[in-house]
């Protein structure tokens, strides 16, 4: 991170709920985190639960999504709240082979070092921590 960066330091953004705004929050990532060695996994994560809140609720009819980017030297937290619509909170799956959908979560409970979610059917919030190594600038 910059020297003259204070700790935590957060970035937010927020997108309407179009699929082409998965690729924006996935650049806007990068470019905030790209001094990191957690930017890929940041992003992978970012893209994953932006894409969730677009295909899942209702940000992705009418509504909108917000990122939050919170970074310190030992952690990097990244946070997408949706604009709600669904009655029962984020879960884990457990598809079969052939299905084509329901291991994002998973993927970014994988990658994570904890995931959490917060909120009800006016909105979820998950959030992914990602620890920095020591040595991180």
């Amino acid at each position: 991170m910059h020297e003259y960066m204070s700790s935590p330091r957060v970035w937010r953004l927020t997108c309407p709920g179009s699929p082409e705004e998965v690729g924006r929050v996935r650049r806007w990532t990068r470019d905030v985190l790209r001094d990191s060695s957690c930017a890929d996994d940041a992003a992978l994560i970012v893209t994953e639960l932006s894409a969730n809140a677009v295909l899942h609720t209702a940000s992705g009819s009418t509504g909108a999504f917000h990122v939050s980017l919170a970074v310190s030297p030992a952690v990097v937290s990244i946070s997408v709240t949706d604009s709600g619509g669904t009655k029962s909170a984020p879960t884990v799956e457990h598809p079969d082979a052939e299905d084509t959908h329901g291991r994002g979560l998973a993927m970014v409970t994988a990658l994570a070092h904890h995931v959490e979610t917060r909120g009800d059917h006016h909105g979820h919030t998950v959030t992914a921590h990602l620890t920095q190594p020591k040595d991180a600038s």
